[in-house]
This record gives structure tokens, C-alpha cells and sequence, in this order.
């Protein structure tokens, strides 16, 4: 095999017959199969004096081992491009620090290079240019006195591009091409990281985002180029996607056909990187994919183009079929790139159009002849072509869109099935007169314009077109911008229906978005349809998102994912994705996943100024529905705040607090965090009444106080209340054991049901039922039940489980219960859960409304769920009536 590479390469390449000979050295290593040495040997080459001569015989031998060890197999696409990208590292670093040495005689600091493209990808040609950006530290560069920081920066640039590209007998090392920089037309080659970092926040173009994606720290100062990375991540990866950037790269794919148009059509002359179905189309596909995507999942941040689209199949952003063809495809294009290269050291992507030419470099890959290279490229660039032609779209599509005649907008409306079109058609010109910030702006007017026809036939066939269409006018006038979520239902017209289902069945939803509308943008991937199927997954999908965010960033970047969710949570209901229980389930299991992330950052932010009390531990109680791990989308959430370890210690920071102070400082910040709205909204309704003497109390009290408040001063209220407490923070051993001793005491029956009954009694006097759906507060609804069982828990010590459904299931097995109760429970707690995300104020809603929940708990009609409903709450009264028969 390295017998027959060899041949090959000097029979058909002029460039490496001469390397071949100029390094006999290498030869023998190389004929030996030891490439491992070669190469390590190609890269100790020094020639005294001269960092120029040095980095050109190095490179010599780099690209002789590379070539040798690529045609022979000893090393894969991976590997190569790896190890040309190394060296292309290792080489600036040398340029950068001879120019400044040569220059200021000191160590070389405040110049860092940003490596773009292949390059910034490690995926470097064999025959290549590099695209830098230089960036300097004002402070901290070197420069003589008197001497401008600016011009030091740009002569230490251009003897490091001198040192890298200029010729001589040797042949150079690196072509140089610095236009990918800020402006290149007006900025200097090398231009201050601060206005480097100004230009990409506010005036960077859309393809220069998509290069990012490839983007690293590839020489000089690591520390100053990490900066200017990390400054500009959320102009890399949105947290939500412009969709614009779809016919931003559609576009760009179209404007590079037609400037290359010449090589464009497959056979000699073929353009492998640019024409279509080439490696440019592969690399877009990939990159169009990350940047919908990235922002959300930072797992698909990578730079590697295959590994990328392996990545976003296993994600499920794109098909396994269209990830292998592109994967395998890019793997053969780049490496018959690489032949191409091969032959004579140029910078070539493109077919030979001389017959000659071609068959070397088909002999050079080890096939036959020219047309047999063609056979073998034409099927893969065909593949190619299709699956990215799927992205591009269809443009004559889009401009059937302007038909040149058009009927009368109120006789199109009437046309699609409005019946009062001449309303309609006033709500339109309303959204086209320009008094909608929303649609204020021409880009906002051309995408609103393009989408309108889809939003109105979408509206249409909603299942409630009128409130559909009557939230939709409140959403556009509510949204600050408009021009995203356009784009959005453009390239991804599947959520039309999602959006027309939300405005018709869900106001709670409705309204969400019209404050958020990137919320809807968090549903085209599938798996916003599926619930987690634990914490962990919920908790990991946090930690992703937040990455190394500082403490304010942190609060807003939780505050957007647990409104993303509960988004998707709620949709899942109206799409009757999933049984409403474990859909409250999930609620719960965000709601605590939040709770423990926002509290622990909240408790490392104070610790740095007021250091840890020794022994002492923050806990978090919770209580009610948290506690039961069953939450509605408008749940608030019942938390009790303790602390453990001795009252009398003091904190060891640079502020000490004694324990109480400290604990309850530290309660009020972590109320703050988990209730204070932010940039990114709300997040939960926080109540600590609950706390030992309510609102009189402390806001955090020790365990031993928490455990004397039961023992001896709670009421009977508390202690049931105290049923469904968990602890969702902190170490929970001391806390389980007060419950559990509180919970298994004896108690005085006739008293215990007396102060019970009387308690549901005073109940129903000052909180009477909201609407004629109140399954919650109605006679028989599922407060009575929750009186039912957590009287029945008390008096008999039976079916204690903060989990209301596991609690019934116990006490209906030991006869405590009827197997009715549990049936009536179930079917009225399933009805709460949907009733507070399309019914919110428990009135009777439209028909449209009343089919969905009807169907969502496999009820055939509205009338047959209400008589269930009835019979429901028929079976939860007996329960309760007989034990109120009980009280004497």
C-alpha cells in the first residue's frame, strides 16, 4: 500500500515527486510505515537564524508525511486535516512571537489570532489558506515609546502574514486571507478586542454569524482571544433564532451558484467546493441547523462539519438519511479535494478541464482514468444537490405568493371561508396601517406580508376561528417585535396549526406568547412533545443551557427555560399528547428542578460575601401541590424555609451574620430569585405562609424551632397541610423524622374531627366556588376529597404519602376508602389540570373547548364527561357527609 501511494505520487504529482526527493530522511520512515516519526521528526526541523526557513521545511515535510500517509490509508480525512490544522497553530504562534521579539525584544502577549473557516474547524485543506482575525489588548501589547498601540498591532500583523506567506525558495507556509475581519474594506489588519467585540454585538452581518460557528483561539494569547469568544456568544448562538437567517443562508447558497456558475454543472471544470451538491452545500446544511438550534442546545456548538451532522440526526434536528448522505458525501469530496491539491500545491477546488489533468488525479486516488472519477464523484454530488435543494426551498414557490392579480382582499377572505370578510379585512388593514410596533418595520411589513396569507388560512380552519382570530389581533399588538416569529412560521409552516390550536383552545397560552413569542419557536423539535422522563434529564437540560453564566444571567436564563417548558407542557395538553396527571407531574418536576438550581446559585452568590455557617444547612420544604408533586400551569408554590445547626453560630465570611440572621437574609434572597420577574419574565408565585405562625413568624426558622412549632403550638390545619410535605432541598433525614413523628402520633378522634369539620365549614363561607367549573371549591370537588383524606390520614396513620393518588391508592387497599373515591379523585384532579389552561375562570367554555377537554379524558361528548363529573362528585360527598356524621 505505502509501495503503491508512493508511485502513485510520483508519477502524477510534480509537487510531491520533488518533496519526495528533497527529504530522503523521510522517506525511509515513511516507507517503514512509522508516519508517527516522520511526522515528529518534519516538526523538529530548525534552521538556525531563520523562523521563516524554519516554518517553510517544516511544513516540507508535513505535507509530504500527510500526502503519503492519506493515499496509503494509513491516516483518515480526520486525521490529516488535524494535524494540517496543528500546524497551522503551531506556526502563528511562531510568527507571532518572532515578529514581536524581532521587533520590541520581549515575550509576546496582547496579539491573539481567532482562526476561522477550516482552520478554526481543524479541518484545514491540504493546500490552503488560513482566515485570521487579529485581535490586540491596547494594554497590555507591546510597542516602543511614542509609538502608537494601533500601528504596533498592525506592523506585528503584517510581519507575521510576511513570515507565513511570502515565498522563496522554499516555497511559503500559509496563504494569508484576512478578509474575513470586521470591515475589512476600512479596519486595519488588526484591530483592539473591544471594538472587535462592539462590531459583532451591533453591526455584524448575517454570514459572518454563521462563521463563528468554526471559530477558536488558534495562536498568541489564549487568554485575551477566550475573552473576545465568550463576549460574543450570544451573537453566535441566540437564544432565539432569527429565522431570517434561513433566507439569509438560501440566499448566500444562491449568489455563490451564480458567481460560480461556471462550475456548477458536474463534470470537468465541477467546482467541488461551491457548485451544487458540493462541500460549501454540506457544510450550509450543517451550520443552517446549528445556528436554528445551538442556541438552545449547546451540545450541537461544535465546529467538526460531520460530527455536527451526527449530532443533529442523534437530536433529531435533521434526518439519519440526510446526516449519512452529507457525512459520507463530505468525507469523499474533501478528500478528492485533497488530490486535487496534491498535484502541484495549488489552492484548487475544481475538476481539471484538461483530460490529462484529470486522469492524474484520478491515478493519484488510485482509479483508472478521469471518467472513472466522474462515475465515482456524480451520484454523491447529486444526493447532495436534492437534500440541500430541500433547505434552499423552492423560490418559485415563494414568489407565487405575488400573483400580479389579485382578487379584492375581503372577496379572498370571503373566498377562504370568513363569513364577516369585511371585519376581517379591517383587522388587516389595521396590521398593515403601520400603528403596530410589531409590524412597524419594512423588514417586519415584508415577512408579515409574505406569511399573511398562511396566518389567515391557518386562522380559518382553527378549531375556534373566531377567539382564534380575536387573540391573534391581541398577540400582534402586544409583541414588542414581530419580525422572528414570522420568520418562524414561514420555515417552519407545521407550527401554524399548533399556533391556531393555542389561540383557540388555551388564553392562558395565548397570552404567554404574546409576551414571548419564542416560546412557539421551542416546539419544532420533537421533543418538546415528550415529558422528561425524570429530574436528572430536566436538570441536565438546565445545566446545558446555563453553561458558565454569572448569577443575573443565570436568573433570566432559568426564568426562559421553565417558561419554554411550561409552554410545551401546556400544548402537550391541548394536543392531547399525554395523560393530564403526568403532565402535572412534569409541571412539578420543573417547578422543583428550578426551585433547587436557583437556590443553590443563590446560596454560593451569598456565601461569597458572607461565607457558611459551620454546620449549619438551608432547607426547603414544600408543601401542597410541589409537595405532591401534581402542579397545575397556574400553580403557586407552598415552600416552608429551615435551617439546621446551632442558632448561636456565626458566619466566616467577610461579613459574619449569626445563624438566624444569616439563614433568613439568605431566605429572603432565595424567595427573591425564585419570584422576582427579570428581563425574561416571572417565574413562580412563591407563598411561605405556611412557616411556624404564618405570616407573624420568621421567614426561616431552625428545625428544632420548626419541630417545637408542631409538637406543641400548630393547629390541626397545619399538621394536615403537613401530610403532603417534602423536602426539595437540603439534607431532608431531620425534617423526615419531625413529620413522620408528627404524622404517627395518637390524637383525640372526636377533637381531631370536630376541629376538621368545623375547618371545611369556615371554608366554604369565605371561599366559595369561582365559576360553575370550580372542581376545586364545588360541593364533592377535590377539596372536600383532599378533607377526606388527610382526615382519614390523621386518625388512622394510614396511607401517609405526599402524593395524593399514591395516598388514596393505600387507604382505598386498607378499606379506609371506597374504590369510587379513587375513580371520582382521579377524574376531577385530570379535569383541574386542564380546566386551569383553557378555563381559567371556571366558566363554561366554548364548544370548541368543551370537545377538547371531553376528548382529552376519553369522554365521547361534553355531556357524558358532566355526568361523570357529577357522579363524581356524588361519590366524593358520601365520603365526606359520612364523616361529618361522625363529628358529635
Amino acid at each position: 500500500m505505502i509501495d503503491d501511494a508512493l508511485d502513485r505520487a510520483r508519477t502524477n504529482s510534480p509537487f510531491l515527486a520533488l518533496l519526495i526527493d528533497r527529504h530522503p530522511a523521510l522517506l525511509r520512515l515513511i516507507k517503514a510505515g512509522d508516519f508517527d516519526q516522520a511526522l515528529a521528526i518534519a516538526l523538529a526541523v530548525e534552521v538556525d537564524g531563520s523562523v521563516a526557513a524554519t516554518l517553510r521545511r517544516q511544513r516540507q515535510g508535513v505535507a509530504l508525511v500527510t500526502a503519503i500517509a492519506d493515499l496509503c490509508g494509513a491516516w483518515d480525512l480526520t486525521r490529516v486535516t488535524r494535524i494540517l490544522s496543528d500546524f497551522a497553530d503551531t506556526a502563528l504562534d511562531r510568527a507571532i512571537e518572532a515578529a514581536i521579539r524581532e521587533r520590541y525584544d520581549c515575550a509576546p502577549a496582547g496579539f491573539a489570532v481567532i482562526g476561522l473557516g477550516k482552520h478554526g474547524g481543524q479541518e484545514l485543506n491540504y493546500s490552503s489558506d488560513i482566515d485570521p482575525i487579529f485581535l490586540y489588548d491596547p494594554q497590555t501589547l507591546p510597542r516602543r515609546e511614542r509609538e502608537d498601540v494601533a500601528d504596533a498591532a498592525v506592523r506585528i500583523g503584517r510581519r507575521v502574514i510576511e513570515l507565513l506567506s511570502a515565498r522563496d525558495e522554499n516555497g511559503y507556509v500559509f496563504r494569508v486571507d484576512m478578509r474575513l475581519r470586521p470591515s475589512p474594506e476600512v479596519t486595519p489588519i488588526a484591530i483592539p478586542v473591544e471594538a472587535a467585540i462592539s462590531y459583532y454585538e451591533s453591526s455584524a452581518l448575517a454570514w459572518e454569524q454563521a462563521a463563528f460557528i468554526r471559530a477558536r483561539v488558534a495562536a498568541g494569547d489564549t487568554a485575551l482571544g477566550s475573552y473576545f469568544l465568550k463576549s460574543i456568544q450570544p451573537f453566535i448562538w441566540r437564544r432565539s433564532m432569527d429565522f431570517g437567517q434561513i433566507a439569509n443562508i438560501r440566499a448566500m447558497s444562491g449568489q455563490i451558484r451564480d458567481h460560480y456558475h461556471e462550475g456548477q454543472t458536474f463534470g470537468p471544470g465541477y467546482d467541488l467546493k461551491r457548485g451544487r451538491g458540493g462541500i460549501r452545500e454540506c457544510e450550509f446544511f450543517a451550520q443552517a441547523h446549528q445556528l436554528i438550534h445551538g442556541g438552545r442546545d449547546p451540545s450541537l456548538r461544535i465546529a467538526d462539519t460531520r460530527a455536527a451532522l451526527a449530532l443533529l440526526a442523534e437530536r433529531g434536528r435533521i434526518s439519519g438519511s440526510d446526516s449519512e448522505v452529507l457525512s459520507s458525501a463530505y468525507g469523499l469530496l474533501r478528500t478528492i479535494e485533497h488530490r486535487l491539491q496534491m498535484l502541484d500545491d495549488r489552492q484548487t477546488h475544481s475538476l481539471p478541464d484538461q483530460q490529462a489533468d484529470l486522469d492524474r488525479a484520478a491515478r493519484l486516488h488510485g482509479l483508472k482514468d478521469g471518467a472513472d472519477l466522474i462515475a465515482l464523484l456524480q451520484p454523491v454530488v447529486e444526493r447532495v444537490g436534492a437534500v440541500y435543494d430541500g433547505l434552499a426551498g423552492d423560490e418559485d414557490e415563494r414568489q407565487r405568493r405575488f400573483p400580479e392579480e389579485r382578487l379584492p382582499l375581503e372577496d379572498q377572505l370571503q373566498t377562504m371561508g370568513y363569513a364577516d370578510s369585511s371585519a376581517v379585512a379591517q383587522r388587516i388593514a389595521r396590521w398593515r396601517s403601520g400603528q403596530l410596533r410589531a409590524i412597524r418595520s419594512s423588514s417586519a411589513r415584508e415577512a408579515f406580508e409574505i406569511i399573511l396569507p398562511k396566518i389567515m388560512d391557518a386562522l380559518i380552519r382553527a378549531p375556534d376561528p373566531e377567539a382564534a382570530l380575536a387573540r391573534f389581533d391581541n398577540m400582534i399588538e402586544s409583541l414588542p417585535s414581530a419580525v422572528n416569529f414570522f420568520h418562524l412560521l414561514d420555515a417552519r409552516p407545521g407550527l401554524l396549526k399548533l399556533l391556531a390550536d393555542v389561540l383557540s383552545y388555551a388564553p392562558t397560552l395565548a397570552d404567554a406568547l404574546a409576551r414571548r413569542s419564542e416560546y412557539l419557536e421551542g416546539l419544532i423539535d420533537a421533543s418538546a412533545f415528550e415529558l422528561p422522563s425524570d429530574k436528572a434529564d430536566l436538570a441536565a437540560e438546565l445545566d446545558a443551557r446555563l453553561g458558565d453564566a454569572d448569577y443575573e444571567r443565570l436568573l433570566d436564563l432559568v426564568r426562559a427555560f421553565v417558561g419554554e417548558k411550561r409552554f410545551a407542557f401546556g400544548v402537550q395538553l391541548i394536543e392531547g399528547r399525554h395523560d393530564p396527571l403526568d403532565v402535572s407531574r412534569a409541571y412539578a418536576q420543573l417547578a422543583e428542578v428550578a426551585v433547587c438550581k436557583l437556590t443553590a446559585a443563590t446560596i454560593a452568590e451569598f456565601e461569597n460575601a458572607h461565607g457558611r455557617v459551620p454546620g449549619g444547612e438551608f432547607i426547603i420544604l414544600a408543601y401542597g401541590r410541589l409537595g405532591g408533586q401534581s402542579l397545575t400551569h397556574a400553580s403557586d408554590l407552598d415552600l416552608v424555609l429551615l435551617f439546621t445547626g446551632e442558632t448561636g453560630a456565626e458566619s466566616d465570611g467577610r461579613r459574619p451574620l449569626g445563624a438566624t440572621q444569616y439563614f433568613n437574609r439568605l431566605a429572603q434572597r432565595v424567595v427573591g430569585a425564585l419570584s422576582v420577574q427579570t428581563a425574561s419574565g416571572a417565574l413562580y408565585e412563591i407563598d411561605t405562609r405556611l412557616r411556624p405562625s404564618g405570616a407573624q413568624g420568621m421567614l426561616c426558622v431552625s428545625v428544632e424551632s420548626f419541630a417545637h412549632y408542631q409538637r406543641e403550638e400548630a393547629w390541626t390545619w397545619e399538621h394536615m397541610a403537613l401530610t403532603r410535605a417534602r423536602v426539595v432541598f437540603g439534607p431532608s433525614a431531620s425534617v423526615d423524622a419531625v413529620i413522620a413523628e408528627i404524622l404517627g402520633r395518637d390524637r383525640a378522634i372526636p377533637a381531631l374531627r370536630k376541629d376538621i369539620a368545623a375547618m371545611r365549614a369556615e371554608m366554604a363561607e369565605h371561599k366559595p366556588p369561582k365559576g360553575p367549573l370550580d372542581v376545586k371549591l364545588c360541593p364533592g370537588g377535590l377539596v372536600d376529597a383532599e378533607f377526606c383524606i388527610h382526615a382519614l390520614q390523621l386518625e388512622h396513620r394510614k396511607g401517609i404519602h405526599p402524593q395524593l393518588q399514591r395516598a388514596v391508592g393505600e387507604l382505598v387497599a386498607t378499606g379506609l376508602l371506597p374504590p369510587a373515591f379513587a375513580d371520582a379523585q382521579g377524574l376531577l384532579t385530570r379535569l383541574l389540570v386542564l380546566l386551569r389552561l383553557v378555563a381559567p375562570d371556571s366558566a363554561v367554555p366554548p364548544a370548541p373547548v368543551r370537545a377538547l377537554v371531553a376528548r382529552a379524558l376519553d369522554y365521547a361528548d361534553w355531556t357524558e364527561l358532566m355526568a361523570a363529573v357529577d357522579s363524581a362528585k356524588a361519590a366524593i360527598s358520601a365520603v365526606w357527609k359520612d364523616y361529618k356524621e361522625k363529628v358529635k
